[in-house]
């Protein structure tokens, strides 16, 4: 991914944005007209833009999500409202807000999303963590309530916990009594983990570090696994459930090998997360409680690495590639 600037000696009603018009090419800059929303939507002028794995995914057309192109990226945007549409009652020009979904895409200056998408951002929150909310925490709800039936006192196993969707479930699940364990591939992501929710913190890139997660449940086993990396760790996965276990796949890059027969011996389940398919009463639900978590102060997002705009590039090489995340990553509009 690279990008090419463009000339901005333009006109003053047109705005910056990131597009790309073939799948895996070079993302370029372009200026267009200002665009208005229409009866149920919201023109945001965006301030920072979360940046999401899936977006390298659908960018080199791997995801089973193939937008049409011309298409820019972007999600998570927090910002403030610029106009709505005549039909929008909740928002006014001037509201911090924050995303869920935007119909524009969010690599821009102003970024259109329908009103059902769009939330309040509270005052306690900045917009670099209003950027971080959106997918992160609603993902990592949906995996653990909605779609796995998460439970006080039982255990939860986060891959990949000192990302974004990571640090939101150690979050959430620390705040709906569950015992946490987590992993990370350094020790400055395992000291993120600690301060996020998590009880014990385990190095992912220890060779030993299944055995030492066995020695920590005991025979049991752990109850729930969120999978950052199945095509990693599926196999191994298996071997950690307890009986009715269940791994929640939430990121996966490529194919792997399993035995079918080691969910037989556990009667466990491999369960598939996708936030878009989550219907409106479920997001709903998951707005409640994430605002919830904020009003009542244990929902704090952590933000990462940040980047200017013009270097989308290497926020995406970064976030596939990098030795450990540390927070949500951010675009800076």
């Amino acid at each position: 991914l690279s990008l090419t600037s463009l000339s901005q000696s333009l006109f003053d009603s047109s705005v910056k944005l990131l597009q790309l018009r073939a799948v895996n090419s070079r993302a370029k800059s372009f200026y267009l007209p200002l665009t208005k929303c229409l009866f149920f939507q919201v023109l945001i002028k965006v301030h920072v833009c979360g940046v999401n794995p899936v977006e390298t995914y659908i960018r080199s057309g791997t995801h089973a999500r193939k937008p049409a192109l011309p298409y820019t990226p972007g999600s998570d945007v927090a910002g403030v409202v610029e106009s709505v549409g005549e039909h929008v009652t909740a928002f006014k020009k001037g509201d911090r807000v924050f995303t869920l979904e935007t119909l524009s895409g969010g690599y821009a200056e102003y970024a259109v999303a329908a009103a059902n998408r769009v939330f309040p951002l509270p005052d306690k929150l900045d917009f670099r963590q209003g950027a971080a909310i959106g997918v992160p925490y609603f993902t990592a709800y949906r995996a653990l309530l909605q779609k796995g039936r998460a439970r006080a006192g039982e255990s939860v196993l986060v891959h990949g916990a000192s990302g974004g969707v990571g640090l939101a479930a150690c979050q959430i699940a620390r705040a709906y009594g569950l015992k946490v364990l987590g992993t990370a591939g350094t020790e400055e992501g395992m000291n993120v983990i600690l301060r996020n929710g998590a009880h014990q913190a385990f190095n992912h890139r220890d060779p030993n570090y299944t055995e030492r997660i066995k020695a920590c449940t005991g025979p049991g086993g752990v109850d729930i696994i969120i999978e950052m990396l199945s095509n990693v760790n599926l196999d191994a996965d298996l071997q950690l459930l307890s009986c009715a276990g269940r791994v929640m796949v939430v990121g996966c890059r490529g194919r792997i090998e399993i035995n079918p027969r080691d969910t037989m011996s556990r009667e466990s389940s491999i369960i598939g997360v996708g936030l878009f398919l989550a219907t409106e009463e479920e997001r709903r639900e998951c707005a409640a409680a994430i605002l919830g978590g904020v009003e009542a102060g244990w929902l704090k997002p952590v933000v990462g690495l940040e980047y200017p705009l013009e270097k989308v590039a290497q926020a995406h090489e970064d976030i596939i590639h990098s030795s450990g995340a540390r927070g949500k990553m951010v675009l800076l509009v």
